[in-house]
């Protein structure tokens, strides 16, 4: 066993598809990396191969100071239970003592999310930012707050859930907006989402493409795709905009498929200070540093968030 001397810390992000952990240095250097299939439908097996890939990182590099899971969802503040899971044989489950359990420890937990935004406020694009927002624009939309170096999780454990309010200021055909499977209509997780955005394409084409095809065609001169671009610039501005109004973040940090997108970087801060309380917008918006391995990063940072 090649003991690591130095403090060094385990996140584990649990995914739809698969389940990725590693372990990382007081300085945030990566020591390990190690993946798995996440075992569809199979709650215990999930439990067990959590456990199983803290126990194979410290049986080459020795214990851990500490160990952050990053989830699909989140623990109801009340019932302890998971809840808003889209993996859902997580919903209903006492995940965080099951596998506290199952390691023989206590372990720290947030939705993905939230690691996302611990991640990029600690060493990642919203570095020495107050306060950082961070986003996943991908099949859903999620966000994450940081303030003074602390994950704001909020007494319901869903702040930064910016995607589950309506889409500031709807015009002409956007009102009441596609349903949500949360229950309501108009959510800007359905027009923000990668399947939001390809569904307005097809709506305004005839034609099926994925959001990155759409983004690609746009750039390439495809006029009907760099209207439903513009269209998704400026629904994604006034969005921002709203999240600027309540929290004034200094930097909002993006992730997740459709963060790709370059467009974006130019065109929203150009839109959002038509819809920005007082028109002057200092806030920085920044692609993640990290990329997908935001959420395990952010999930091995969460005892110190």
């Amino acid at each position: 066993m090649a003991v690591y001397d130095a403090a060094m810390r385990i996140g584990v992000d649990l995914g739809g598809s698969k389940v990725e952990a590693i372990a990382l240095s007081d300085t945030g250097g990566e020591i390990a990396r190690i993946r798995r299939a996440t075992p569809l439908g199979d709650y215990g097996a999930t439990v067990d191969l959590i456990a199983s890939m803290v126990h194979e990182i410290e049986a080459e590099l020795g214990a851990a100071d500490s160990v952050g899971v990053g989830t699909p969802g989140a623990l109801d503040p009340i019932s302890g239970l998971m809840k808003n899971a889209n993996a859902v044989v997580l919903n209903g489950m006492p995940l965080d003592v099951d596998i506290a359990a199952g390691l023989g420890r206590d372990i720290t937990m947030a939705n993905d999310a939230d690691c996302f935004a611990v991640s990029e406020a600690r060493d990642g694009a919203g570095a020495g930012a107050d306060p950082v927002f961070g986003v996943i624009l991908g099949t859903g939309v999620g966000g994450g707050v940081v303030a003074n170096d602390r994950l704001v999780a909020g007494p319901n454990r869903i702040a930064g859930e910016w995607g589950h309010n309506p889409l500031p200021w709807m015009g002409p055909g956007e009102a009441p907006g596609p349903d949500c499977y949360c229950g309501r209509q108009g959510c800007v997780e359905t027009f923000l989402a990668g399947p939001g955005l390809a569904a307005d394409h097809a709506a305004r084409s005839g034609g099926s493409m994925t959001a990155a095809q759409i983004a690609t065609a746009a750039a390439g001169g495809d006029q009907i795709a760099a209207v439903t671009m513009d269209v998704y610039h400026d629904r994604l501005a006034r969005s921002l905009a709203a999240v600027i109004n309540i929290l004034d973040p200094e930097v909002i940090v993006l992730g997740g498929g459709l963060s790709n997108i370059g467009s974006i970087y130019d065109a929203v801060p150009e839109r959002w200070g038509r819809y920005v309380f007082g028109g002057t917008v200092l806030t920085r918006l920044a692609k993640a540093v990290h990329g997908d391995s935001s959420g395990v990063r952010g999930a091995a940072w969460l005892w110190q968030a």
